[in-house]
């Protein structure tokens, strides 16, 4: 019997659907160790485990803070655990026992975030890409949710990448009821869901969005997300340029989510970067046919089930929309090769993946 921690504090955040369904899939599947999860202090009342070999503790320390380097690495050697996995990159660099680390991409030593403090963020920023080198060489193993973000790492660490095992990520559906959006019903639509960071690309998706009115001019784009200051940005910059039919839903719920994806005619993807791309998939999952950027990692996970183009070329992007929208052929091919290609993957083979891993390494 052995003791593993995992560091499970971006478990109720929006990017934290990996390490809540790797925790819950573990509570399900090993009666051989015992876990302990550490989560932020205002989310432990919402997490329960049926296996007694779990406990839960509440874990006060902010990510990428000092606070993160001293404090959670004190907590951690006092659990004496014999294996640590740390669910993202940031983590106390002085820790020295045996640790995994999953990596999900390299996207935010890339990118400037304009909602932050610019001085603050690039030096937070230049931090970052020391840590990314020290912890990659410093685990014992390393995880990443697919191989592009594999050879991304072994190109900018110079680890061997026999430390680095892919365990893909999931998408299911969605099981609350679908409940419409006020203001959508039988409306057209295309959509997109997820922060509004300069990776993400939307200001071209507002320009390819611009050019289809011209042939489309009941359609609507709906970016659906929590609207910040850099939602606030794109808003005012499309109104600028007086581009209507926008709608920017702020944050939906998983009812409002499904329902979205079920009466969109595409759900659009411009991202720049990503490790996995796990909104496209869960758009299959419920039968909206996906219109893609063909960046990093995203024609390794969709396979041929998404229609792709250039993410800086807005009429590369606004080509591919546009035959999305007008070819019934191609739109039934993308539905059902979507659904297919979803099926594909699971939270349950990933978690035996990981539980291997850990068991490799508490043999040594």
């Amino acid at each position: 019997m052995s003791h593993i921690v995992i560091d499970a504090r971006e478990y109720a955040t929006s990017t934290g659907r990996y390490i809540s369904k790797l925790v819950h899939n573990l509570d399900t599947i090993d009666t051989e160790h015992d876990y302990t999860i550490l989560l932020k202090p205002q989310d432990i009342d919402g997490v329960t485990f049926s296996n007694p070999r779990f406990t839960k503790m509440a874990c006060p320390y902010k990510e990428f803070t000092f606070q993160e380097q001293i404090g959670l690495l004190q907590q951690i050697r006092g659990l004496h655990a014999d294996l640590v996995h740390f669910a993202k990159d940031h983590q106390p660099v002085r820790y020295k026992g045996t640790t995994v680390t999953t990596m999900h991409d390299l996207t935010t030593m890339r990118f400037v975030n304009p909602d932050k403090q610019a001085l603050v963020y690039k030096f937070k920023q230049g931090v970052y890409k020391w840590v990314v080198k020290k912890v990659a060489r410093k685990s014992n193993a390393l995880i990443t949710p697919s191989e592009f973000v594999k050879q991304d790492i072994v190109a900018y660490t110079s680890v061997n990448s026999s430390k680095i095992t892919v365990t893909y990520e999931a998408a299911e559906a969605i099981t609350d009821t679908s409940e419409p959006v006020s203001g959508l019903q039988n409306k057209r639509f295309i959509m997109y869901i997820g922060r509004p960071t300069p990776h993400k690309n939307l200001p071209r998706l507002i320009e390819a969005f611009a050019q289809l009115k011209g042939q489309h001019p009941d359609l609507q784009l709906v970016l659906a997300g929590k609207f910040d200051s850099n939602y606030a940005h794109i808003k005012q910059n499309a109104e600028s340029k007086q581009i209507a039919n926008i709608v920017f839903t702020d944050r939906v719920s998983e009812g409002q989510l499904r329902w979205l994806y079920e009466h969109c005619e595409a759900y659009i993807f411009p991202s720049l970067s990503e490790g996995f791309g796990l909104p496209g998939l869960e758009a299959m999952v419920h039968g909206a046919p996906v219109v893609s950027s063909n960046a990093t990692c995203l024609p390794e996970i969709y396979g041929d089930a998404a229609h792709y183009f250039n993410p800086l070329n807005i009429q590369s992007m606004s080509d591919a929309i546009n035959e999305v929208l007008t070819d019934q052929n191609l739109r039934q091919t993308l539905i059902t090769a979507g659904r297919s290609q979803a099926a594909r993957y699971s939270w349950q083979r990933m978690t035996k993946q990981t539980l291997d891993i850990y068991n490799q390494l508490l043999k040594h």
